[in-house]
């Protein structure tokens, strides 16, 4: 394998599935960049499975490798694609089980046809990259190398089966942000003064994760409660900066306490108005919202309003998350009360 690496190829190709794309696929097309000017990644699956479409395939992909080329194809986005370039006849994409041969005819008629390029070199870490490159050989007319990268997994030794079954389990085995991608967001609201930052800290004590303080707060104590219309996007969006990164730390869950959704509530009560792109953010999904009820004694900490606009707060949730459909549970009780209903309703939900 050395030997081949030394030698530069013009254009190289990988194709996967990317079920999800791990770090054993990630060497793959790292060698593959080393040795190619341009490297072509490809993806497809027919039909698939759950929750590895197309999009978030190519998302990964493009994530991962902004200097390749990746094409991450379905039957519908490939009949674009045909219809955009003038192609009139187009094969199908042919099923996961289909015969080995199948496949590398696929392949080769889109390089061929759809990518127009001269590609020289493909990459596997299978033992079928041999007949891969053969056929691809046939198929062009020239000859196509096979370069083997780590045939036997010594360097990662998982499979994307395994990972599917539980990615966490197999964490090391995944880039942060794709990690991220399989981590449970779980957003507390609630009223001023509902126990919801104290649940955020000992819920993610519990579940040994993170959780994701409330930024809103921490620039009005910034700005000392003078905050201006414009700090109400920049809230929502900093906020959701702050998930995404802390994501790639969590473990299994992360815990959000608030989410835009607050933030649009305070801008339309401060200033009458949201920002078009705060009404977006608010939009934002969560696997599952905790409410924290309003059920005991209000406490002014100086920076509070009163018990009337905590009882407001909770009932426009209630209004807001049933309008939108928002999966949720309400917390009530005591804090040791409300910390075992949520890690209650997170193994009811999430086993």
């Amino acid at each position: 394998m050395s030997g081949a690496l030394r030698r530069r190829f013009g254009y190289g190709l990988v194709v996967g599935k990317f079920c999800p794309l791990h770090l054993g696929h990630e060497w793959l097309v790292n060698q593959a960049l080393a040795a190619c000017d341009k490297v072509f990644v490809i993806s497809y699956t027919k039909p698939g499975f759950h929750g590895y479409g197309r999009d978030r395939r190519q998302a990964w992909l493009s994530a991962r490798f902004p200097e390749a080329s990746c094409l991450t194809i379905d039957d519908g986005s490939l009949a674009v694609l045909c219809r955009d370039g003038g192609i009139k006849e187009f094969p199908s994409i042919p099923p996961d089980d289909a015969p080995d041969d199948d496949h590398r005819n696929f392949v080769a008629w889109l390089c061929k046809t759809l990518l127009r390029k001269r590609f020289e070199a493909v990459f596997t870490s299978e033992g079928y990259g041999d007949g891969f490159a053969a056929v691809l050989s046939a198929r062009f007319g020239y000859h196509v190398g096979h370069v083997c990268v780590d045939l036997a997994r010594m360097k990662f030794p998982v499979s994307g089966t395994q990972i599917r079954a539980d990615p966490h389990r197999y964490r090391q085995y995944l880039a942060p942000e794709i990690y991220a991608d399989f981590v449970q967001k779980i957003c507390l609201l609630g009223g001023e003064s509902s126990g919801k930052s104290t649940l955020a800290t000992a819920l993610a004590q519990s579940l040994d994760t993170v959780a994701v303080p409330e930024y809103g707060r921490a620039l009005w104590e910034e700005k000392q409660g003078e905050l201006q219309f414009p700090d109400m996007v920049h809230i929502g969006q900093t906020q959701v900066a702050h998930e995404n990164e802390m994501a790639r730390q969590a473990n299994r869950f992360l815990i959000c306490d608030t989410s835009p959704l607050t933030t649009l509530l305070y801008s339309n009560v401060m200033f009458g108005k949201a920002d078009p792109e705060l009404a977006r953010l608010a939009e934002r999904p969560y696997d599952l919202v905790l409410l924290c009820a309003p059920d005991f004694g209000f406490v002014q900490d100086g920076t509070r309003r009163d018990d009337e606009f905590r009882m407001f707060q909770h009932r426009w949730y209630e209004t807001e998350l049933a309008k939108r459909n928002i999966p949720n549970a309400v917390l009530s009780g005591s804090p040791e009360t409300r910390l075992a209903q949520a890690i209650s309703v997170l193994r009811d939900i999430f086993a």
